[in-house]
């Protein structure tokens, strides 16, 4: 299947992660270390082991492994949506604490991190802002800095690349989970990049370490750096739906269905009020550069609409270097706006634990009035 991509014209070898050579690299100072570990499902190594059974082959020997912290969709990702919190629990075979950072507290207690020298952050992020990953990253690095806590950053590839950069920067008065500090949609930097940004910006004092990768390039896609892609939540199945992520989130701040509740979120949406061959020849009519979108049916099992079927379009990125998704998902709500006016709607609060501004809002990180004048 074509998904669009043009292949690099020259030959990288396989992308090694931080995790792969952990011995090797683990910090001299940090050796006999309490640490805890921020992990998801998506932190593996290039052959797939988890960095919690890393870590405990290597417990007692360049370190003493003594709590493990989760973001949104749990440490085992088994939560599906938004606002969906998870608890705190004693992990089955380590007998430690498995803190949720994603519940009563989305960032680290003084009792969390108090008998800890060192806090690891091994998370696969997608690249847009609104994924919550990196903003739990933010708080356990401002958490650590006020308990004069070391934090060790893995580094990990930028799944959409490291070059293009898309969407405007955050408003600081629109500050919210999906958006702590002013970066852009589609910020275009590492989860360790990201990271020296935050230490350079927000918290000088913080006792920053990042662990590199080896043979990763800029331009590279994910399916470019030789890794498995795992789910690095449940609503990212494949790269495909990280490609046109950075836009087609916007549609979780109105009544649109983003595809949520079928196999493939974001890359379609719908509502039962569309109308498929008008939404998709409209689209294609404008000429949205690298995409080609095809008229859909579909039945959500979840989430807006489950059980009722939807008419809507799928979203085909036919060349991934001049596609833009953040002008992709801005021009899909501009035209349904303008067809379904009498039928859309703007999602009320609360989103992402902002309980005043317009979901809309909190994800454009600014006022809706700049993108859709009335």
């Amino acid at each position: 299947m074509d998904d669009g991509h043009k292949p690099l014209q020259i030959l990288h070898m396989a992308v090694q992660l931080p995790i792969d050579h952990l011995r090797e690299i683990w910090p001299r100072e940090l050796r006999g270390a309490r640490i805890g570990a921020l992990l998801h499902p998506a932190s593996v190594n290039s052959t797939l082991e988890h960095t919690a059974r890393i870590l405990e082959q290597e417990n007692g020997n360049l370190f003493r492994l003594t709590a493990l912290f989760g973001p949104q969709h749990g440490f085992r990702g088994e939560t599906q949506d938004n606002m969906i919190e998870w608890h705190s629990y004693e992990h089955p075979k380590l007998h430690i604490p498995v803190y949720s950072l994603y519940g009563e507290h989305r960032e680290p207690t003084t009792e969390m991190v108090r008998d800890l020298d060192a806090v690891l952050i091994d998370l696969q992020d997608i690249g847009a802002r609104y994924y919550t990953f990196i903003w739990t990253m933010f708080l356990c690095m401002r958490a650590c800095e006020g308990a004069n806590v070391a934090v060790i950053v893995l580094d990990r590839p930028n799944p959409i690349n490291g070059v293009t950069i898309e969407g405007p920067l955050l408003k600081p008065e629109y500050r919210s989970f999906v958006g702590m500090h002013p970066i852009p949609v589609r910020h275009g930097k590492t989860i360790g990049e990201l990271a020296t940004q935050f230490q350079h910006d927000v918290f000088p004092k913080c006792a920053l370490t990042v662990l590199p990768m080896k043979n990763w390039e800029r331009m590279m896609w994910f399916n470019d750096t030789g890794l498995s892609w795992i789910m690095a939540s449940p609503n990212m199945p494949t790269l495909d739906t990280a490609t046109v992520y950075p836009g087609m989130c916007l549609l979780e701040g109105t009544n649109i269905s983003e595809g949520r509740g079928t196999t493939r979120p974001f890359e379609i949406f719908g509502a039962p009020w569309i109308d498929p061959d008008l939404i998709a020849n409209e689209l294609n009519r404008r000429r949205v550069p690298g995409v080609q979108c095809r008229e859909i049916f579909f039945q959500p099992t979840f989430h807006k609409f489950a059980s009722e079927l939807c008419g809507g379009a799928q979203i085909h990125v036919t060349d991934r270097d001049s596609f833009q998704p953040f002008a992709t998902g801005i021009e899909v709500i501009r035209c349904i706006r303008r067809m379904y006016a009498n039928y859309f709607q703007w999602k009320q609060p609360p989103y992402e634990y902002e309980y005043q501004r317009l979901p809309i809002e909190v994800l454009l990180g600014g006022p809706v009035a700049e993108f859709f004048p009335d």
